[in-house]
């Protein structure tokens, strides 16, 4: 009797969640050789294609898009039926802090993995700037942050997940080549200070002799993105969590460098929780 595997089901999910192989195989503790092998294998005992690869991208054939429901509900039973047997099911509530900007890109992506997986593990979710979560009197109150660092020699390789390019960031409308040739300052639309993103804008526009001025000011991503689709001005993120609807500008502005985002466990003693969301977190990012 022919079953279908349910490893290779988890791995064909996990690819679409987290947007590659790569990170796929992180999560789930295989090589990407492996990951692609179970897929292969699916599809042959399938008869059908289920993933189209178009260089870093993988989407969904017309067949993969028809059995992807029913691998969804396949694992969802399994890993019901599992919780239910279990007698050391994880359990308990994970506080999480994250920069907004990051829990907008990252999260949609684990948070379903995750509460399907471990649903007895709430997430109490904070967004703020990393100073703050980081700072000595409030880092005790998460037992995981995702921290930003400008130099990626302040935090221990143990903890630095990976280096993240900064870029410029801009509406699809806006005139980059008036921004970067007129004698209008440029208008920054940005966190207020201790921002890593702020910082480094204001200082490689002054190091470029480019005037600008600071026009609007939003703790919040949401807000930030907000202006910069009405055309207000530019602003500084980390290029992965660079919305698909504005632009990265790639010339006539300083280069911006690189930062640091590391993964820190306050606690003296992490819960396997805490532990399995860090792994979640790591593999998204990567």
């Amino acid at each position: 009797m022919k079953h279908l595997p349910i490893d290779a089901m988890r791995s064909l999910v996990t690819v679409l969640e987290l947007g590659g192989f790569t990170a796929a195989g992180e999560l789930l503790g295989r090589t990407q050789p492996d990951i692609s092998m179970q897929i292969k294998k699916l599809e042959q005992q399938l008869g059908q294609s289920l993933l189209l690869r178009r260089g870093k991208t993988v989407e969904l054939t017309q067949s993969g898009r028809l059995f992807l429901p029913y691998a969804k509900q396949i694992l969802v039973l399994q890993d019901e039926a599992l919780e239910q047997f279990s007698n050391d099911a994880l359990a308990g509530k994970v506080r999480l802090g994250i920069p907004s900007e990051f829990a907008t890109s990252l999260l949609p992506k684990i948070v379903g993995l995750f509460s399907k997986a471990y649903p007895n593990v709430a997430l109490e979710v904070t967004c703020d700037l990393s100073k703050h979560l980081l700072h000595e009197t409030r880092r005790y109150e998460y037992d995981l942050i995702l921290g930003l660092y400008a130099d990626a020699q302040s935090v221990s390789p143990q903890e630095r997940i990976k280096r993240e390019e900064l870029v410029w960031v801009t509406n699809t409308d806006h005139d980059i080549h008036n921004l970067a040739t007129s004698n209008q300052p440029v208008s920054l639309i940005v966190a207020p200070k201790g921002c890593i993103y702020r910082a480094r804008a204001e200082e490689h526009l002054t190091a470029a002799g480019m005037p600008w001025r600071v026009l609007y000011t939003n703790p919040d991503l949401g807000g930030i993105r907000a202006a910069i689709e009405e055309g207000l001005g530019v602003t500084v993120l980390a290029r992965s969590t660079v919305p698909d609807n504005l632009k990265i500008i790639r010339s006539g502005f300083p280069k911006l460098g690189q930062m640091a985002i590391s993964l820190i466990k306050p606690q003296p003693d992490s819960t396997q929780a805490v532990d399995r969301l860090a792994e979640y977190l790591a593999a998204a990012l990567n």
